[in-house]
């Protein structure tokens, strides 16, 4: 359904050339959910919001290689083109609903906006949808807070207004940058097992984007993981999360918190700072940081190793750590 092929996100900026995203490729089905993992400033965000160029009008922005949804190269749409797939083919649920939402509108006005937009119903038959979707995303007494403002709603609940508005027209593909990043576990967990129900029952593609694995592992089948504007892991989440073949996606494992250890457990912490997106980069991205690295790390750059269910690793030692002449190190890191 949607295929990225050698995606390049570059900003203008007076700093210089920003390049948040640096060859990224990957392929998603229909009904199926991939997630993007990585640090703040990976290029994760910035991969999703390509898709739909949504950048303001003030950013100086350039965007190469192809988009493919259905077929349809989004990158040479116009924008009245694409207007036309935003929130009806492809919808996008964002990090924060308080910022999302229009603060002085009543939120079932919102929900309906879409779907006259889109839809092309009028005033009565958009109010009944809306009460429906409010229903369908865990939302009570729909008739009465069709009227309330966003601010009389709770941070989950101000979630839950934005999925609804998300999939009001039935959209085929899901974005979710952050969804749950401003909640509180209990609720975070009741948004998760809403967009995964949704999935279900819509038949719906999902793209999650995500710090935390945990998020990834709740929600999707396959995973990504970038770093510095690049692709260096992606495969089956389970696969991943139990033999990670990328020293970046075993550090990031080391930083989640575990039930099954000692009460006090140390935390290990990324050494070193995320590459300079400004600068043109040698050799692998995640170089600078890496216990492993060697000179041929810091000069050329690592090819993916496939090792077949779709996992692959970019990174000169990936093999050898599969082959297992890394084991104790690999071991203390998987653990």
């Amino acid at each position: 359904m949607l295929e990225i092929k050698n995606l390049h996100t570059q900003f203008s900026t007076a700093n210089g050339l920003l390049r948040a995203v640096d060859g990224v490729s990957f392929a998603l089905h229909q009904r199926a959910a991939i997630g993007i993992v990585g640090e703040s400033g990976s290029g994760k965000s910035v991969t999703a919001l390509s898709i739909l160029r949504l950048f303001g009008p003030l950013d100086k922005v350039s965007i190469r290689g192809e988009i493919l949804f259905e077929g349809i190269d989004l990158v040479r749409l116009s924008e009245t083109e694409l207007r036309r797939i935003r929130g009806s083919k492809i919808a996008v649920v964002f990090q924060d609903p308080l910022t999302s939402l229009n603060p002085v509108m009543p939120v079932g006005e919102q929900i309906a906006e879409t779907l006259r937009f889109h839809r092309r119903l009028n005033k009565a038959a958009a109010k009944a949808r809306t009460l429906e979707l409010m229903e369908l995303v865990g939302i009570g007494e729909v008739a009465r807070r069709y009227g309330d403002l966003p601010e009389q709603f709770s941070g989950g609940m101000r979630q839950r207004i934005m999925i609804a508005i998300a999939i009001a027209c039935e959209p085929k593909l899901l974005i979710a940058d952050e969804p749950t990043t401003a909640l509180d576990v209990t609720v975070q967990s009741q948004v998760l097992m809403l967009l995964n129900r949704l999935r279900d029952e819509l038949g719906m593609a999902l793209i999650m984007i995500s710090h935390d694995l945990g998020v990834i592992a709740a929600t999707c089948d396959f995973v990504q993981v970038m770093y510095g504007g690049r692709v260096v892991e992606r495969g089956h989440i389970q696969e991943i999360l139990n033999r990670p073949n990328h020293p970046y996606t075993a550090a990031l494992l080391r930083l989640v918190p575990r039930i099954d250890g000692p009460v006090q457990r140390k935390l290990n912490p990324i050494p070193g700072q995320p590459t300079p997106i400004f600068a043109s980069v040698r050799g692998c991205c995640f170089a600078a940081r890496c216990e492993f690295v060697t000179e041929r790390c810091r000069t050329d750059d690592p090819p993916m190793h496939d090792f077949g269910n779709h996992h692959v690793s970019a990174c000169w030692l990936a093999e050898e750590r599969e082959l297992g002449a890394l084991t104790t190190k690999s071991t203390r890191i998987t653990k």
